[in-house]
């Protein structure tokens, strides 16, 4: 009997240790493809910016409230859809430890991408600021209020709605707590 216990035991403890750790991604930013004209790749990274080599395999991204599956190759995915023009690309992963949720702003100019991360913080003290100086200087009133329509216009005519300019925020809040 005590040799059965012991072997349970055992068994028990080395399937205890022995179990897989799972890769989940928690961090990432986004790179012109090199290997792609008008591409995006999605870079796996850690918390200090470094690629993450021992990401591989096929991961749910969702790209402007579209369901992407990306398939991860040494950290790096590669996001098919040609980018024709100056676009917001809003990513989100969810996984176990939670969702995961960036906004960038990719500039086309000439062959070249220039992604640019932007932070909720930027986009809540935008329309905030607009609004305390309108409300401070009562001249400028007209001035804001025009300032507040032209950068509405701008990121819808940019590919970025109402509901993911307050989901960019709401994520971004929720990342704070």
């Amino acid at each position: 009997m005590g040799k059965r216990l012991l072997l349970v035991l055992s068994l028990v403890a080395i399937s205890f240790f022995a179990s897989a750790d799972t890769i989940s991604i928690n961090q990432f930013v986004i790179k012109d493809n090199p290997f792609g004209k008008d591409q995006m790749a999605i870079v796996a990274t850690d918390t200090l910016g470094n690629t993450l080599d021992n990401v591989n395999g096929i991961f749910t991204f969702a790209v402007n409230g579209f369901e992407q599956q990306l398939s991860f190759n040494k950290g790096v995915a590669f996001y098919p859809p040609k980018i024709e023009k100056s676009i917001f690309l809003y990513i989100r992963h969810a996984n176990d430890a939670g969702t995961h949720s960036m906004l960038y702003y990719v500039y086309k100019h000439d062959d070249k991408l220039n992604p640019f991360h932007i932070s909720w913080g930027w986009l809540l003290a935008i329309p905030i600021g607009l609004i305390l100086l309108g409300y401070l200087f009562k001249r400028f009133i007209i001035i804001a209020a025009i300032i507040f329509v032209i950068f509405l216009y701008f990121n819808h005519s940019n590919g970025l709605s109402m509901p993911t300019f307050f989901q960019s925020i709401f994520d971004g809040l929720k990342g704070m707590f």
